[in-house]
């Protein structure tokens, strides 16, 4: 989420930017049209193919997106820092404003558009971020490993243990009420009913409670992105491509034996945190490997950029997704809410996707930057930056 000058674009990591949309898209789809927050999706959706969809994605999409996203958040932000230090400006300050205008953002997103907004957590870890920023990149990756793995390694530990002793206390139930609740305002709601369900859905996740694993879960991802970015680990494949290959292969093994525990053991709480909190970032590192080094392969290149486009408008891509799934979804749209299944939401994954490479492309041909990221870099920088391209600039992307 990173608009920056033409001539210092890495067209890779726009790439990454445009295939971690896809996934989030992917994974917030069952949120768009059910009440994800409230089920346990396995008791949910028992009919395939929807069961054997929805488990597809689990393993290869749940909690491997956003980790994604949080890493590429924490590259950008030390690529951003080295443009503003080379132009002599201060990188707190300017960044700081960022972070600013980037809650201002995110608390439209969530209390006018979806709960499900990943922006005010960036936005208020971005400004610690600021701390670390002047670290090197070797201690970047070995603080942000350290934080993540850490607490997160007892709390496994804890869980793990509770279920062992407690037999079965950890399963995973259905909120009926809440459940209930959902259908009802998201299907025939108004407005303003929508807006306080949909703070409720986003305190449910975002509260006090919940700060310091959110914090955990997301802030040592920007550190490890920016440790990457210092680094220059994707920037140069060539150099390190025999880290990166046992970066790749490692995350890849792991990542699914991890991902798998669920589906190999039992589905309770314990094994989902096993499941999302290291299966999920180990098979992010995967992709991140996998497509940094696959791009080095003209064809793969060729059929992946168009990935850029989308990853290049990344924040108001992101903004239209849940525009869309909103409008399809809630009464003051379709009011679909609760009727489609598991697999009608993958076709309008893959149908928004395709519109949203395609409407990027062509955005992209007569402007230098999406419409939200010019908000966000006018305020950034107080001044209004240049939008349209130039004549001869129009009709195709470098």
């Amino acid at each position: 989420m990173n608009n920056v000058q033409e001539a210092d674009r890495i067209v890779s990591i726009d790439i990454l930017r445009g295939f971690s949309l896809l996934g989030i898209l992917l994974v917030n789809m069952p949120s768009f049209h059910t009440p994800f927050l409230y089920i346990n999706p396995l008791t949910w959706w028992t009919d395939n193919p929807d069961r054997m969809l929805y488990i597809f994605t689990d393993i290869f999409a749940q909690a491997s997106f956003y980790p994604l996203f949080a890493f590429l958040f924490g590259f950008g932000g030390i690529l951003f820092a080295e443009r503003v230090n080379k132009r002599g400006q201060s990188f707190p300050v300017l960044f700081s404003r960022r972070m600013l205008a980037l809650l201002l953002i995110g608390c439209i997103h969530a209390f006018f558009i979806w709960h499900g907004d990943i922006l005010i957590n960036y936005a208020l870890f971005g400004f610690i971020f600021i701390l670390f920023y002047k670290m090197s990149g070797r201690l970047l990756l070995i603080l942000g490993s350290l934080i993540y793995l850490i607490p997160f390694l007892m709390l496994a530990m804890l869980m793990i243990a509770a279920q062992v002793f407690e037999m079965g206390g950890l399963e995973i139930p259905i909120d009926h009420e809440a459940v209930r609740q959902s259908m009802e305002v998201y299907r025939n709601g108004t407005f303003i009913e929508i807006m306080r369900q949909r703070f409720d859905d986003w305190y449910a996740v975002n509260n006090l409670a919940s700060a310091v694993l959110l914090f955990l879960s997301i802030f040592p991802l920007f550190l490890i992105g920016g440790g990457f970015a210092k680094l220059r680990l994707l920037e140069r494949p060539g150099i390190y491509r025999k880290h990166l290959r046992i970066i790749m292969a490692v995350s890849l093994v792991l990542g699914l034996l991890v991902k798998l525990i669920p589906y190999l053991t039992a589905n309770n709480y314990a094994t989902v945190f096993l499941q999302d909190t290291f299966g999920g970032p180990l098979l992010s590192l995967f992709y991140i490997t996998a497509i940094t080094l696959l791009l080095q392969r003209n064809l793969v290149h060729k059929v992946m950029l168009p990935f850029s486009y989308v990853g290049r408008l990344s924040m108001s891509n992101y903004l239209i997704q849940s525009i869309i799934g909103t409008l399809i979804f809630y009464s003051y749209g379709l009011g679909l809410y609760g009727r489609v299944s598991f697999s009608t939401g993958l076709v309008l994954v893959g149908g928004t996707f395709v519109i949203q490479m395609l409407a990027s492309k062509y955005w992209l041909a007569y402007f230098l930057m999406g419409p939200v990221e010019y908000v966000w870099r006018m305020f950034t920088y107080g001044k209004k930056p240049a939008i349209r391209r130039s004549a001869h600039g129009k009709g195709g992307q470098r």
